[in-house]
This record gives C-alpha cells, structure tokens and sequence, in this order.
C-alpha cells in the first residue's frame, strides 16, 4: 500500500479480510482496496487472533469466528443477497455444512441465515449493494450503506463508433465471473431465433478456468461449460488490460439474470454501470437494481422474458441511432451519479459513522 497515511490514521491498526491473499480479485480492487488506495490507507490481513482497531470483511470472511470479534471496530462488506434466499433453497440449507467442511469456516453453522444475520448484528457498520439488500439488513444492523463498484481500472476505453459494417456480423457481448455463466443459457433460445434472420455473434469475456463447487473444488473449463448451450460463442479470456477494448469492439451487451431466483434477481446494478462507463448500449433482464437504473438514465431496455428480450435485441440491432443514444445517456449517467468522488465519500461516510475519519466530509450521510 501507499507508505503515506490520511491524516489522523497514524497508530491506527487495520485488517482486512480479502477474496484473495494477492488482492486481484473484482471484490478486492473494485472496493475496500480501490478504496485505501485512494485514501491513503496502510493495513494488513487480518488474522481474528490479532488486536485491530477496525477490521473490514468481505463476504469471504469466516464469520463464524469474526463474528465472536471484540476486539475493534468491523465494517462487513455484504455486496450479494443471501438474506433475501429462500428458507427452503438446497443451497442455502447446506451452505453452512458445505463451508465447516471445505475449510472455509472454523466452527459448524448449520443455519447460515442465521449466521449472516448474527454477523450483521456483530459488525459497527455493514455495506451493501442494492435498497432491498439494505433493507433486510437494517432487522439486524441499522448502520447500513449502499455502495457500488470501482470501476476506473478496466473502463479504459470508450466507445465512440456504433456502426456496423455490412461485411461482418452484429457482435454481442457478455462480461462476468464463470460461474454465472449459466444466466446465458435463458437467452439462448433467443439467440438462436435471431441467427435465423440475422449474422451475429455472440461473445464472451471471462476466466477460462474456474470452480464449480465452493470456489475451490471441481475445477473447470469455462469454455466447455457455455458451449453446452451455446455452441457457437467467441471466448475472449478477461485481463485488465484489453477487457475494454473488446467490450467496445462488440455492438450490444446483454446481462441476462434469472428473476425467480431471489439471489440473482438481487444483484445490484455493478456490471450494467461497468458498460455504461464504456458507453455500450446494454439490454438487462428487469431485475430491481437495473430496472431502476434503466429509468434513472431515462431508458428502457429490460426483458422479463425471451419475447422481451428478442423484441430488445432485435430493436438495437436495426438501429444505430437508439445505440448510440442508449450508450451516450448511460454513460452520463454513470458518470454523474457514481463518479469516483462519489464512491470515495460514500466509503468516507462508513467509517465516520463509526468514529474513523479517513477524507473529507460529504454529502452522503443520509444514504
């Protein structure tokens, strides 16, 4: 970290629990790391055995030891819907069992919606990612903020040509971790009626390795996986450096989610404002976050099914203008309301509201 600390941090010790070790993880960089980076914040992994004056976790954290933490201040950094998930999700009934048994928790916690919320309870101050999220978790934690991703490492490029060439196919694109990958097989039967009329592609940004179970068993191709419902796709494997580039060498880029699972249709807007600071036009399904988000930016490019989505991709394929026009009011809006300014003194806010001042003051504290 930068050797330079924010006024009054000198004395202070701060852990952080990480996705991973070496920090290159999205939610790592594009959060509490992008953060103290900016911020000028020295800290360490934190290890629960050690005395720390304020630890911030991510949802990798083995709660069932930091949640026993009384030795400083916790900010639980909570960015995905587990509280919303059903009691009767298979997933969710085993997630404790499946977590004590791979290692990832110390002590056995079979009721993991219990677990969550115990965490909540314990941490000074949670952040999360969507008003439904925060909602739910205010039963347990009152202190509780709304933050969105980091994005300013990746968006290096911006599109600025909509056209496309009548000698080469309308290029469609995805960008995400593996193993959400399956949210593409719910439009998959939309690409294929497409393709009966129309020469277009259809491309991927991701891993091409990753693990089906747990993050860390049953390793697998992430080309192998999307070809069993997607035969003809163009895989682009994800780096920082070119990620931009071939997102904005597509025409439209397309985040299917499913709307009857409460985990995925929980998600926030994250990846819809990561192509919105690109200025690619971008069809959603109408989850909460990106149907909101869509109308914020004064469009309306969400499918709650595959007519919907046919009638939408369909829609932007035949017209450059509304490309255009959906990628331009985007990107404003991306950039107005969730600048990096914007995301510093959310972050600010956090930690002032538990005793902690690490920037300037700012407008954010009724978030």
């Amino acid at each position: 970290m930068e050797s330079s600390l924010a006024d009054g941090l000198s004395g202070l010790r701060i852990g952080y629990v990480p996705y991973s070790d070496s920090l290159d993880r999205p939610g790592d960089r594009r959060r509490f790391v992008f953060y103290a980076k900016k911020r000028g914040i020295e800290f360490e992994i934190a290890d629960p055995e050690k005395d720390y004056d304020l630890v911030v976790l991510s949802a990798r954290a083995d709660i069932s030891r930091w949640s026993r933490y009384a030795k400083g201040k916790v900010v639980y950094d909570l960015i995905d819907s587990y509280l919303a998930i059903p009691r009767t999700d298979f997933k969710g009934l085993f997630r404790g069992v499946f977590k004590f048994l791979s290692g990832q928790s110390r002590y056995l916690q079979l009721d993991y919606w219990k677990a969550i919320s115990g965490m909540c309870a314990r941490a000074d101050a949670v952040v999360c990612s969507t008003e439904e999220q925060r909602r739910d978790i205010q039963k347990y934690c009152t202190n509780a903020h709304i933050i969105l991703d980091a994005h300013t490492s990746v968006t290096r490029t911006i599109k600025v040509d909509y056209s496309v060439e009548s000698d080469r196919p309308f290029r469609l694109v995805w960008e995400g971790l593996p193993h959400t990958l399956g949210s593409l097989e719910l439009i998959a039967p939309v690409l294929e009626k497409l393709r009966e009329q129309y020469p277009i592609e259809m491309h991927i940004v991701t891993d091409r390795e990753y693990f089906r179970y747990m993050g860390q068993y049953g390793k697998a191709s992430t080309i192998e996986t999307v070809q069993r419902f997607l035969p003809e796709v163009r895989f682009h494997e994800w780096t920082e450096a070119d990620c931009a580039d071939i997102i904005c060498s597509c025409d439209l880029a397309v985040i299917p989610l499913s709307l009857i699972d409460p985990f995925a249709a929980g998600k926030p807007e994250n990846k819809l404002l990561l192509f919105w600071r690109m200025a690619m036009p971008v069809v959603t399904s109408a989850s909460p976050a990106y149907a909101r988000a869509m109308r914020a930016a004064g469009l309306n490019y969400t499918a709650i099914d595959q007519a919907g989505w046919l009638i939408m991709i369909e829609q932007l394929l035949g017209d450059e203008a509304a490309r255009r026009q959906a990628g331009t009011l985007g990107r404003a809006y991306a950039d107005s309301e969730f600048s990096e300014a914007s995301l510093l003194a959310r972050w600010d806010t956090v930690f002032s509201s538990i005793g902690f001042s690490f920037g300037q003051q700012n407008l954010f504290a009724g978030d």
